[in-house]
């Protein structure tokens, strides 16, 4: 009896320190699983579907697509998680609070980060895993060991992009690749027969099983890069929703919360507070703020 309470305590106590190791610590394990995902799912589009597409005499540059889209995306990848995201330091705290006005409602004036010791710029927060203030922080992304903040925001976004665009790409390749096999074959206009002996034409599911028979692995890829690209579209529109009205992941999960907050004490009479987006300067300046992040001097201009 004693055992069986003792071995359930040990193992939370594992799954506790994994969980902390994995998410609250600087680690590459993330970078080396993102790594050799792509590289499977790449050696399998290579070995297999580049080669029977060449046979079929598909347009090169259409087979070419993916590996481009994935130079460029690993030329993001590599800039997003070696770029200083954005670090608030004691030097540069003071210049970083005037680039942004504090809204009074996420961000108060006079807040001073307890780790470290450093007066909170405006839409800045304290990032445990590096240890660090980041100024406009977004989020930290395991996948590229790194905070995503006001140096690093539009390389993240076209890193998200470019991602989403490589598995759309090979997605499509795959797909056309198979088409064509039924179409070669006529598999799609052939008849079987049924328990009961009667001709039945062959429908969806049928042709799915005889292509997961025929091209195991190459089908496999495939519904895993098809819902690999919904997941990281549904991703990227979040993404961009974000920056065409100049929020971070930050700011909107504190503003879900808001709405209906009272006043501190020292302002009895003041009415409930209401988050308003104050960072928001129109579609297109929003853009180029998350590519051209605002420096202090452009704010004196304004």
């Amino acid at each position: 009896q004693v055992l069986s309470l003792v071995i359930p305590t040990q193992l939370q106590r594992v799954t506790h320190r994994v969980l902390h190791r994995l998410f609250h610590t600087r680690s590459c394990l993330f970078v080396v699983l993102h790594v050799a995902l792509q590289a499977a799912v790449f050696g399998e589009y290579t070995w297999e579907v580049f080669v029977y597409c060449w046979e079929l005499q598909f347009h090169l540059l259409l087979l070419l697509l993916p590996y481009l889209l994935l130079a460029g995306n690993l030329g993001c990848f590599l800039l997003c998680s070696r770029a200083n995201p954005g670090t608030v330091t004691k030097a540069n705290a003071a210049s970083l609070a005037k680039v942004y006005a504090y809204d009074g409602v996420l961000f108060q004036r006079g807040l001073v980060c307890p780790t470290c010791s450093v007066e909170k710029p405006a839409r800045s927060k304290h990032c445990s895993v590096c240890r660090t203030c980041v100024h406009r922080f977004d989020h930290h992304c395991v996948w590229v060991n790194n905070c995503i903040g006001a140096c690093n925001a539009g390389v993240f976004l076209l890193y998200l992009l470019s991602l989403t665009a490589t598995a759309a790409a090979v997605a499509a390749v795959t797909a056309a690749f198979l088409l064509q096999v039924l179409l070669l074959s006529d598999a799609m206009h052939g008849t079987y027969l049924d328990a009961q002996g009667r001709e039945q034409p062959v429908g969806i599911p049928l042709l799915v099983q005889h292509l997961f028979l025929t091209f195991p692995r190459i089908v496999f890829m495939l519904g895993f890069v098809i819902l690999l690209t919904l997941v990281l579209g549904g991703y990227c529109c979040f993404r961009v929703y974000l920056a065409l009205t100049n929020k971070t992941t930050n700011e909107w999960c504190k503003s879900r919360r808001f709405g209906g907050a009272p006043h501190p004490p020292s302002q009895p009479h003041a009415g409930p507070l209401v988050y308003k987006n104050i960072y928001s300067k129109g579609i297109w300046r929003n853009l180029k703020e998350i590519f051209n992040p605002p420096t202090v001097l452009e704010r004196k201009k304004k």
